[in-house]
């Protein structure tokens, strides 16, 4: 549960506790992770010094359910000369570490991020004779804040997040988010790490789309080019009707050019899938997915784990050869989200403390394989060929549902077990593919009409016989069965 109240009288450690004598002055109470957090607000908004937050009445630190302490809401007048409107400007504080004291966050120097690096920012359009400023905005940042919680997958400047619902539940197109840098927060250094402010902003499903087939960064820049569709500071109108490509035609061309120039940077996306190996009997007690060490079942291992969610890693390879992270790899920041993230979407399965060792699982190629996707991942599947294999790249599918992951990779993709001699191997529950360039050529002729999967019906099949492939289109139902 959440309230509402004037930043003037919180709780002791309230953001709005400050003295109003300026941002250097704090009485001894005040959490110093909320100064410098605080005190770019001041900067920016020295004329609103108590503003309006939404609060969490049970703290997350204590048993509450909502990890943001606080979300501040300004009133910004926005720029007239650069065609900025006024619009509300919303802050969280609790994504960095406020504390200090490891109540939420461990505390690993002042050197590095404070908590997860980052605090959420939105502006939202003011509506003529709005007085106030709608919370709903607070909502929607508190289920991002309790994706990365329940993750520990950071956000990054050009992500985006799938949502498949009208930000602030009405009939509105804005219905999924990118995120980037806020165009007047500057980052801080507090006690306990520097923090950034990572704005979100409203976008169409066919803006995202277009980000997903291409890269954010590119989208991000053409919404700052349309006035009505953000602008300079990447203002979000719930009531646009209309996407960037219907109010200028011209950018779909800056998209297709940028798409066949760049590839896609998504590299990956947490979906409905799973595969089966057609090489043995289903009986098989040996079942890629189930095999047992006594009475353990199989799981990805940490290692495997690991290797998976670098797959994931958002970015445009920058080497000449793409190549799989090893699977020692550190973990970085940054996931490219693909979907609501009302639900725990982390890369290790909530079963995978207990796992098989490392050492004891073996890589086993495979003469023929199942691949089953729901309609909204098989709908990527033409992205992964044409915007990331046709670009030597690869592209990873990961299961909502169980520790099934699928990852497509080119000929020029280093560190990948599936080769051209063995182009389908397993390691556990993990898949690769390699593709040939001649085969996705072919692939995406016969794919073509995933590129409107309104227009199928499922369950919908391909086959390739020669290449002992096929690929199913399912129903969400099939996976949402704990059988399957």
């Amino acid at each position: 549960m959440e309230s509402v109240r004037p930043g003037g009288g919180p709780p002791a450690g309230g953001p709005g506790s400050g003295s109003s004598s300026g941002s250097g002055s704090f009485p001894s109470l005040f959490p110093p992770g909320l100064h410098g957090i605080y005190g770019e607000c001041r900067r920016l908004y020295p004329d609103q010094p108590n503003p309006l937050q939404v609060t969490a009445i049970l703290k997350y630190w204590l048993g509450g359910p909502d990890p943001l302490d606080y979300v501040s809401m300004y009133r910004n007048l926005g720029n007239p000369t650069l065609n900025v409107p006024e619009h509300w400007h919303y802050v969280s504080f609790g994504l960095s570490d406020l504390y200090g004291d490891n109540r939420v966050h461990e505390f690993t120097g002042t050197d590095g991020p404070s908590g997860f690096g980052f605090e959420l920012t939105f502006r939202l359009k003011r509506e003529t004779g709005e007085s106030a400023p709608p919370t709903w905005p607070a909502e929607l940042m508190q289920g991002l804040a309790r994706y990365v919680f329940q993750s520990e997958n950071t956000f990054c400047s050009g992500d985006h997040v799938s949502w498949h619902s009208p930000l602030d539940n009405s009939e509105s197109r804005i219905q999924h988010m990118l995120l980037t840098e806020d165009p007047q927060m500057q980052p801080v250094q507090t006690p306990f790490g520097v923090v950034t402010f990572l704005q979100i902003v409203g976008v169409c499903t066919e803006e995202l789309h277009a980000a997903q087939q291409w890269n954010g960064q590119g989208i991000l820049e053409l919404l700052r080019t349309v006035p009505v569709a953000g602008g300079p500071w990447l203002i979000t109108d719930m009531r646009r009707g209309e996407t960037i490509f219907e109010i200028d035609p011209h950018l779909q061309e800056r998209v297709d050019k940028g798409i066949e120039t760049d590839g896609s940077n998504l590299s990956g996306v947490s979906a409905k899938c799973a595969w089966d190996d057609l090489s043995r009997p289903p009986e098989d007690d040996e079942d890629s997915r189930s095999i047992c060490i006594g009475t353990q079942p199989r799981r990805l291992s940490g290692k495997d784990t690991e290797q998976i969610r670098e797959t994931l890693r958002r970015g445009l390879e920058i080497n000449s050869k793409p190549v799989l992270p090893p699977i020692n790899a550190q973990r970085q920041n940054g996931l490219n989200h693909d979907r609501a993230p009302s639900r725990k979407d982390s890369l290790e399965s909530e079963s995978s403390a207990a796992i098989i060792p490392h050492e004891l699982i073996r890589t086993r190629q495979l003469e023929s394989v199942h691949l089953k996707f729901n309609q909204e991942s098989g709908a990527l599947i033409p992205l992964c060929l044409r915007g990331r294999l046709l670009h030597g790249r690869h592209f990873t599918y990961k299961s909502i549902t169980g520790d099934t992951a699928i990852t497509f990779v080119s000929t020029g993709v280093e560190g990948a077990f599936a080769t051209e001699e063995h182009p389908y191997a397993a390691h556990g529950p993990w898949l690769q593919i390699l593709l040939t360039e001649e085969f996705v050529e072919r692939m995406l002729e016969d794919l073509e009409d995933l590129n409107s999967p309104e227009e199928f019906k499922l369950p919908k099949e391909y086959s390739w016989p020669e290449k002992k492939l096929k690929v199913s289109i399912l129903p969400d139902a099939v996976f949402d069965n704990p059988l399957h």
